[in-house]
Formats: structure tokens, C-alpha cells, sequence
């Protein structure tokens, strides 16, 4: 593998600028070489010439670089000092506040709940610890290489001679403390908390691979899985086809399935977006606070997919071929929700526990009592949303619900349809025309606003700030009102010969139309901080910084306005009875769930570019218990005009900064000069 392949595989994303720029001095290397005189035809003087002009911008490239690496190794190094310090001052603390009952030992006396955070505080730091290692031996052999590749080019040594006297005599490189950081770590958990097991200690403290690889058997099996999903929908196409059965209960069969395999069909697009996230350095494992060490990618996700996927449709061609098979054929769907759900609330440490953990930990707060509310934890979070602080995973969760909204209904209706319903033979949708069923299927499908809403709410409580969050919540709330009228409409249909004289129609309508065009404008302006900069830019509409390529974007502008308008095409074709409002639903519900998995693409992005701005790599564990007031200083900061890049539309001079960035690699002007001194930063270590 070559260098700068291997450099980008390892760098720590939200470091990225703090690397040496090996690509750029690659480029200015051959650029020199390009524009060099052919010796036949100048004098050697001449060619020396323009090598010592190259030298002189080359080599004050390098030492730019070298003190922006100098500066920045320093600055976390010192951050992690201080760290440790507080780590051990806070784990001293535990000990001696508890008294040794009998003379016995005072570290067994501590609450295994505060022995478990001390363990996870400095199991996140020695990650931290390795990712400056890291940094420090990557941007050393990127130094070693390209002097290397200099003098190769060049034909001349003045790269090792610089090498020797700047590079090898470098804060960054000739500092050990990080080394002995890293030793101090490895014994205070092994002696402190792991009662002298070195191996249990370094167990905890393992760190993943900083170039994720990927297994091969998980990978056969994503491929076997996959394919025989893809020859079993077949098979299930042309029976539904060509299988004689009762259109009724077809139809109702259909609505069964609908929810489930919506659900297929956002975790396989949730393992996509991990790809995407991951390969374009988008570092999602920290933004959702997920262990480093042991987490899902996106082989595990497609593979989940996929086994749910042929699960799905095996359990309908049982559907199908139900007299065959000697079965009452609407045993099969409520089979197959069962499933589903034992897989996802099963307590055992099997089937990807900890995942299942984390998803059930954000429905239910950090509830400690988890067992307890494993069934009840959808209905607890929508409870305990006013209640308790919002982070990033719980609204990005919640978001989620509001494109999942369709597969609610449709699992709502699987429960009201064995409850009212009552018959394993036949399809019997009767309760629909209940006024019961037509409110209660109203609130549920207010349920995910709702969710959102009371979050915003809670964000604003915390923050004291009106924008954005009561501006958020007013987007939210405008999903109640199209939900209301939409009932209100079903509702008293009968009293009227023609739809459109029925006045909730268009109240209705008129909510539709504000809310689509309140959230499309906010998932573009707010959620994706687009439309920041002018035609003039480099960026056109988009905004200063961005990861992916600029027809992604463009693409994603276009595709949320056709899927946030689409209803209009639903009511038109439903109100001419081209199509039933159950097939329109059948073809809309994907389209939402495929709009989410773009609109997740940029809202990590955005996240993201927010850690690149903090430096902050890893999580940031503490040990300390936070009073109110902290908590609400950290949502504040959360919410800080510095805080989320592009989310604000007032901006102070951005397009100064990039010109900097900018500036051609041959121009002789330096790069931004830091002016830190080397013995200056030692002595703030």
C-alpha cells in the first residue's frame, strides 16, 4: 500500500488538517520536476537555479508544517496530561471516601456502578492516548518519505540533511511522555481497578484497528443472505401473481407485511449510510457516543437486513401457499412480528447484544431498570421526552420515527386487526369504520412529531435559546395539524356526496402545504446548513466546507423537495380513484424511508464538521456527577453560535479563512504562522 493511502486509512478523521500535507508535497515535488529546464537546453547554472528557488518554498512549507505538528501534538499532549490528573485525582477520591469496613480492602467497598465509569473513563482515554501516538508516528514517516522522495527527485541529499536537523530534533518526535502516559495508563487500571490482572486490564484498554477491516465470513454472509432474499422476493412476486387467492384477503395480508419490511428496508439503508459515513471520514461512532471497540458496521447491518429480509418473505409464502401447508394464513404475519421482536428485546448476550442494548438504552433515557421496560420503551420514551436531556442520538432517533411513521400504522393496524379482528381464516377489517379505530389511529400517527416536539422543547428548557428549538418545534407541531384534519376528514366523509365539499379537506391540505414547505426549508437551510454561499463560489449554493462531492449535494437539494411534495401526486390520483390510498401509501412509505437515509448522509455531515472544529476524536467520559447547572451549560455550548458549523446564517468573515486554505502550493507567501515556540509549549506540559 502505498504511503498516502495508508496515512488516509489511519488519520483520525476529526484531526485531518493537523496532518502533514504529504498529498500537497507530493504535488509540489513533481509540479518542480514538470516545470524544470531541459538540461540540454540550459545551462547547468540555470537548472540549479530553479532547483534552489523550488528548495527554498519547499523547505518553508515543511517547517510550517512542522510547527503546525509541533503545535498541535503539544496541545494534546498537555489535554492529556490534564486528563490523567483528573482521572487519578477523581479515582483517589472514591477510594478514600470509603473506609474499609473490617480491614478490608476500601477499592471493594466502591459502588461497582462508579468502578464501571472509572473503568470506561480511562478505557476512552487510552483510546485517545493511542490516536495521538498515532499522530505523532504517521506524521514522522510522513516526513521520512517525502525528504525521501525529495532528494530521489531532485538527485540531491538536502532532504536528510533536514530531516536530521529539523524533523529528528522536533517536540513532537523526540517527546516521550506519551509513551510514558500510556505505560501510567496500562498500570493504574491494571493495579487499581483490575486487581493486578494485566490481561483483563488490557482487555478493557484493547483498542480497534485504526484501518477497520472488514470479515470474510461476515461478508459470505451478507452475500448469501442477500442473494437468497433477492430469488425468494422473486419467488414471492410470481406466486402473489399467478397463485389463485382471495383479493380481500390479499389486500389485508399486504397492509401485514408492509410495516416489517419497511423495517428491512431502513436497517439495509442505515448500513449504507454507515459505509458512506465511514468511507468519506464522517466519524459516526462518536457522534452516537457508541463503543469504539465494539460496534456494528456496515456488513453487520446489511447482513441484519438481509436475514430479516428472508425471514419476511418466507413467512409470506407461507401466506401464500397457506391451505397447502395445512395453516391458518394470518398465523404467518403475527409469526413473523414475534420474531422480530424477540430478536430485538431478547435479554441474553447473544444476536448483536450490545447494539440492541444501545438502541433500547436511547428509547428508554438510561433507564437502570432496562428489563422493566423493554416492551413499554417506545411508549416510555415518548413519556420521558419533556423530562430528561436530549443528545444527539435521541433526536437523530427520533427523526428517524417521523419517516417511519407509515410502519407505525401499519403495526398499529396488525394489533388492531388480531384484537378486533379476531379470525385466523379470513380477513376481517370491519373495525376500520370504527370511530374507536379512526381517532386512535390519528394519535399514533402523531406519536413521532410528538416525540420531536416535546424534544425541541426540552432543548429550549435547557438552552434559554428560541432559535432554533421553539423554531423546531413549531415545524413539528405543524405535523398535529395535518394529522388532525386528515381525521377530522375521514371522520365525517359520509355526511358529505362530494369530497371536496367537506371542509377539513382543505384545512388540510392548506396544513400540508405549510409543513412541506417548513420542513423542506429546514432540512436544507438548518439541518444541512446549505445555500450558505452564492453562484459565485466554488461551492455554488452549498456552503464553505463540505465532505462529499458537490452532485451529491445538488441531487439531495432536488430529491427532498420531489419526496416532500409528493402527497400532491398522491391526492391526485387518489381523489380521481386512479389508485387506492392503500397502494399510494405502498409506494410513498419507501420513498420517506429512502428520503431519510439521504437527509442522514448530511445531518452527520454536519455533526461532524462540528467535532473537525473541536478537535474532539473520542468521547469524552466523565467520572464527576453533573448538576443541573452543567447540564445546561453543555447544551448551551451544544447550541453555541461556534458550535454546529453552518447552522447559523450570520457569519463572521468565513470566506477570509479559505482563502488562506486556498492559496496555491508554489506561491512563496507562508502559510497562517503560529508563532508557539517548541520550548514554549514543553514548558506548558
Amino acid at each position: 500500500m502505498k504511503f498516502a493511502e495508508h496515512l488516509s486509512a489511519h488519520i483520525t478523521p476529526e484531526w485531518r488538517k493537523q496532518y502533514i500535507h504529504y498529498e500537497e508535497m507530493k504535488a509540489m515535488l513533481y509540479t518542480a520536476v514538470e516545470e524544470a529546464p531541459s538540461a540540454e537546453n540550459v545551462e547547468p547554472e540555470v537548472l540549479s537555479r530553479h532547483f534552489a528557488n523550488f528548495d527554498e518554498t519547499f523547505f518553508h512549507y515543511c517547517d510550517q508544517e512542522l510547527k503546525k505538528i509541533n503545535t498541535f501534538y503539544s496541545e494534546k499532549l498537555a489535554e492529556a496530561t490534564r486528563k490523567f490528573a483528573t482521572l487519578q485525582s477523581e479515582m483517589k477520591s472514591n477510594f478514600d471516601t470509603m473506609k474499609p469496613k473490617s480491614g478490608g480492602d476500601s477499592k471493594k467497598a466502591i459502588p461497582r456502578r462508579k468502578v464501571q465509569e472509572l473503568k470506561l473513563a480511562f478505557s476512552e482515554f487510552y483510546l485517545s492516548l493511542i490516536l495521538l501516538q498515532n499522530y505523532q508516528n504517521l506524521n514522522y514517516t510522513g516526513f521520512r518519505k517525502i525528504l525521501k522522495k525529495h532528494d530521489k527527485l531532485l538527485n540531491v541529499s538536502n532532504g536528510a540533511q533536514w530531516r536530521a536537523v529539523h524533523v529528528e530534533t522536533s517536540h513532537f518526535y523526540t517527546n516521550k511522555d506519551i509513551d510514558r502516559l500510556i505505560s501510567d495508563t496500562e498500570a493504574t487500571v491494571t493495579n487499581e481497578l483490575e486487581g493486578g490482572d494485566r490481561q483483563k486490564a488490557m482487555k478493557k484498554l484493547r483498542v480497534p484497528p485504526l484501518g477497520e477491516q472488514q470479515s470474510p465470513w461476515t461478508t459470505f454472509k451478507v452475500g448469501l443472505f442477500s442473494g437468497s432474499f433477492i430469488v425468494l422476493f422473486i419467488t414471492v412476486v410470481l406466486s402473489a401473481l399467478f397463485h389463485e387467492s382471495d383479493l380481500e384477503r390479499f389486500k389485508t395480508a399486504f397492509r401485514l407485511y408492509r410495516g416489517p419490511f419497511l423495517l428491512v428496508e431502513f436497517i439495509f439503508l442505515i448500513g449504507i449510510n454507515v459505509y458512506g459515513w465511514r468511507s468519506s471520514g464522517v466519524n459516526h461512532v462518536l457522534i452516537f457516543e457508541l463503543d469504539p471497540r465494539n460496534h456494528l458496521s456496515e456488513q453487520h447491518l446489511m447482513e441484519l437486513a438481509a436475514i430479516f429480509g428472508v425471514v419476511w418473505a418466507l413467512s409470506l409464502l407461507s401466506f401464500i401457499y397457506s391451505a397447502s401447508l395445512s395453516i391458518p394464513p394470518f398465523v404467518n404475519p403475527l409469526v413473523l412480528v414475534i420474531i422480530m421482536l424477540v430478536f430485538l428485546f431478547n435479554p441474553l448476550k447473544v444476536f448483536r447484544h450490545e447494539a440492541r442494548f444501545w438502541f433500547l438504552r436511547i428509547c428508554t433515557a438510561d433507564c437502570t431498570c432496562i428489563l422493566m421496560f423493554l416492551i413499554l420503551c417506545c411508549i416510555f420514551r415518548i413519556l420521558a421526552a419533556p423530562f430528561m436531556p436530549v443528545l444527539f442520538a435521541d433526536f437523530w432517533l427520533a427523526d428517524q420515527w417521523n419517516s417511519f411513521a407509515a410502519a407505525f400504522l401499519d403495526f398499529y393496524y396488525l394489533i388492531a386487526f388480531y384484537i378486533a379482528g379476531g379470525d385466523w381464516f379470513e380477513a376481517n377489517s370491519s373495525f376500520e369504520s370504527a370511530r374507536w379505530y379512526i381517532i386512535s389511529r390519528g394519535v399514533v400517527n402523531i406519536v413521532p412529531a410528538w416525540t420531536r416536539f416535546w424534544q425541541c422543547l426540552r432543548r429550549y428548557r435547557d438552552s434559554r435559546e428560541a432559535f432554533p428549538h421553539l423554531v423546531n418545534a413549531g415545524k413539528y407541531s405543524t405535523t398535529f395539524f395535518v394529522v388532525i384534519f386528515a381525521t377530522l376528514r375521514t371522520l365525517y366523509k359520509d355526511r358529505y356526496l362530494d369530497s371536496y365539499d367537506n371542509p377539513f379537506l382543505y384545512a388540510w391540505f392548506a396544513c400540508q402545504v405549510v409543513s412541506s414547505i417548513y420542513t423542506y426549508t429546514w432540512d436544507v437551510k438548518m439541518d444541512w446548513g446549505l445555500f450558505s454561499c452564492g453562484p459565485n463560489h466554488e461551492n455554488k449554493f452549498l456552503r464553505e466546507e463540505i465532505v462529499y462531492s458537490p452532485g451529491f449535494y445538488y441531487f439531495a437539494i432536488v430529491e427532498d423537495f420531489i419526496l416532500r411534495f409528493i402527497w400532491t401526486v398522491s391526492f391526485v390520483v387518489t381523489e380521481n380513484n386512479i389508485l387506492s390510498s392503500e397502494t399510494m401509501v405502498s409506494i410513498l412509505a419507501p420513498m420517506e424511508v429512502f428520503r431519510r437515509f439521504i437527509w442522514n448522509f448530511f445531518r452527520l455531515e454536519n455533526e461532524h464538521l462540528n467535532n473537525c472544529g473541536k478537535f474532539r476524536a473520542v468521547r469524552d467520559i466523565s467520572v464527576a456527577p453533573l448538576d443541573s447547572s452543567d447540564q445546561a451549560d453543555i447544551i448551551r455550548m451544544m447550541d453555541h453560535p461556534d458550535g454546529v458549523i453552518n447552522r447559523m446564517t450570520k457569519k463572521k468573515n468565513p470566506k477570509k479563512l479559505k482563502e488562506v486554505d486556498r492559496r496555491p502550493l508554489l506561491k512563496k507567501e507562508s502559510i497562517q504562522d503560529l508563532q508557539l515556540e517548541v520550548d514554549l509549549s514543553s514548558k506548558m506540559l
